[in-house]
């Protein structure tokens, strides 16, 4: 997903498409040689030329953002100083086909991508108290992931033309195509991961930033928003 809050005076540029990459709406764009042509496809962040604005994948992905999961209450079991689960718990997350690269916990979980469920082994310490009594009796955590979209196959709105639209000069906007593992607060520095999203995470040295934070993501807007540079 990409919208567009203010782009001034700037217009996009069109490119011929790489055949073989894949994309969808707010990714960011690389040229390349393809043969004798130059031909734009999803950067692998060491040279970015701007923000992808058209879909050519196979499935659709999205974001949740701050997803609450509380699992209990559970009758916990003294360990220590703490009062822990003496089983393993599994609670269903609200989306499945989560993408497990994506997966992103404030409390250490095992993740079960296809069913979009995720497991805390017996020995997590109870860290919320459901019932008001005093005492934990529940785990809760807040998750962040990426996951496929059900019932919504891939589209292609380059087939026609075979050029893909790229927005690259100064504008701000918003996208759900960044890397879900990372904090944004306001003002960081934005750099391209080698899937061609946003990350505030500087790969290495050489990789450029390309934007900064002016919205962080929540768990009502599931998306990022940008300047772009």
């Amino acid at each position: 997903m990409l919208r567009l809050i203010q782009v001034g005076n700037s217009l996009p540029f069109s490119y011929p498409v790489d055949p073989s990459s894949e994309f969808q709406p707010g990714m960011i764009a690389q040229l390349s040689v393809l043969g004798n042509n130059v031909v734009c496809g999803v950067s692998d962040g060491i040279a970015p030329c701007g923000v992808i604005d058209d879909v050519k994948t196979r499935a659709f992905t999205a974001v949740s953002v701050n997803e609450l999961v509380i699992a209990g209450p559970i009758a916990g079991v003294q360990s220590g100083t703490q009062i822990v689960t003496p089983m393993d718990v599994k609670m269903e997350l609200q989306n499945a086909g989560v993408v497990p690269s994506s997966f992103r916990a404030d409390i250490e979980c095992e993740l079960i991508p296809v069913n979009g469920v995720i497991k805390f082994l017996a020995g997590t310490p109870l860290n919320f108290d459901s019932a008001g009594t005093g005492t934990p009796d529940s785990i809760r955590t807040f998750v962040t992931y990426a996951y496929q979209v059900p019932n919504m196959p891939g589209d292609d709105s380059t087939m026609s033309t075979g050029r893909v639209t790229v927005w690259f000069q100064r504008f701000i906007g918003e996208t759900d195509q960044f890397d879900t593992t990372q904090r944004y607060p306001i003002n960081a520095n934005l750099f391209v991961n080698n899937e061609g999203k946003f990350t505030t995470s500087q790969p290495a040295p050489e990789y450029p930033g390309v934007a900064m934070v002016t919205g962080t993501p929540n768990s009502i807007l599931g998306s990022l928003q940008f300047l772009w540079l």
